[in-house]
């Protein structure tokens, strides 16, 4: 077990459809049900968990302790401190499968002049915000849930990037985006993270397969006339990264001088023996200016 100071992140297994996860001290085992291969680590191993999350037959699941565990801890990637709590879905409030994404905006946002301003929807908890922002970015982040968005604002302050100007907005993200367009806002940059399924504040019904196309259309009106990048990503099981990037071709596709490329995200193991793919990213980007 590593001791209690320690904040890193881990992927140390993954294998019958199981990842295994070090999350700063703690040790942590969540389903991966596209981990369809053995697991390379011995069974010793994966039984040295302090929690272990359980599907539930019919829909959900629960979090399993070995022993007491906080609410919640840090965890530090790309040198940002992340708050991981065990939520109810299974998640942790991170998603290190992200950071090839986090790299890109980072270092585009940096090159660029100033004003550069991001719209970070279905935003979660924000580690793109947190990214862009430090990086020098104006950042509006947006999500229907109140409670997520106080997590990622809460992130926010222990990172010392409560000063920085984010605008945190809790709302339906198409509502928004129309609103946006009406009052004139645009933005170089935009982020999107839509879940497959979901519900908007005042109970607005999202399915990805009938509800993101019109959308990137409509975040298309919100572009500022010098765009610099766009990034999409999903779990949904229907949008691979082929899918991804022809309906980001579709939107963005005709924007002059850009390019779509799409891909797995992955998370590399510790040892550096494999990747597990979690996830489909497109991203349309300018040409470096």
């Amino acid at each position: 077990m590593n001791g209690p100071e320690d904040t890193s992140y881990a992927l140390l297994d993954s294998g019958g459809q199981q990842r295994l996860e070090r999350l700063g001290p703690y040790r942590v085992c969540r389903p991966a049900p596209q981990a369809l291969w053995r697991p390379h680590l011995p069974e010793s191993e994966w039984n040295r968990v302090d929690a272990r999350y359980l599907r539930s037959s019919s829909g959900g699941g629960r979090w399993e302790t070995v022993r007491p565990l906080p609410e919640s801890w840090p965890v530090r990637l790309l040198d940002l401190e992340f708050t991981v709590k065990l939520t109810g879905f299974g998640h942790i409030g991170v998603f290190p499968e992200q950071e090839r994404n986090w790299r890109l905006m980072d270092a585009r946002i940096r090159r660029a002049k100033a004003g550069f301003s991001v719209l970070n929807l279905f935003a979660y908890t924000g580690a793109a915000t947190l990214v862009a922002a430090r990086a020098g970015a104006e950042v509006c982040h947006l999500d229907a849930a109140r409670g997520i968005v106080s997590w990622a604002r809460e992130m926010a302050e222990t990172n010392g990037l409560a000063d920085r100007p984010v605008r945190w907005m809790v709302e339906d993200v198409r509502k928004f985006v129309l609103r946006e367009i009406r009052r004139g806002r645009r933005y170089r940059g935009l982020v999107l993270d839509p879940p497959t399924y979901g519900r908007g504040n005042k109970g607005e019904v999202w399915k990805i397969e009938d509800k993101l196309p019109e959308l990137l259309d409509r975040c298309r009106e919100a572009l500022h006339e010098e765009p610099d990048f766009v990034i999409c990503s999903t779990y949904s099981p229907k949008h691979t990264p082929d899918v991804l990037g022809n309906i980001l071709d579709d939107a963005f596709g005709s924007l002059p001088g850009g390019r779509i490329e799409a891909e797995e995200m992955h998370i590399e193991h510790a040892d550096g023996r494999r990747a597990m793919p979690n996830g489909a990213t497109a991203r349309w980007l300018a040409k470096e200016r």
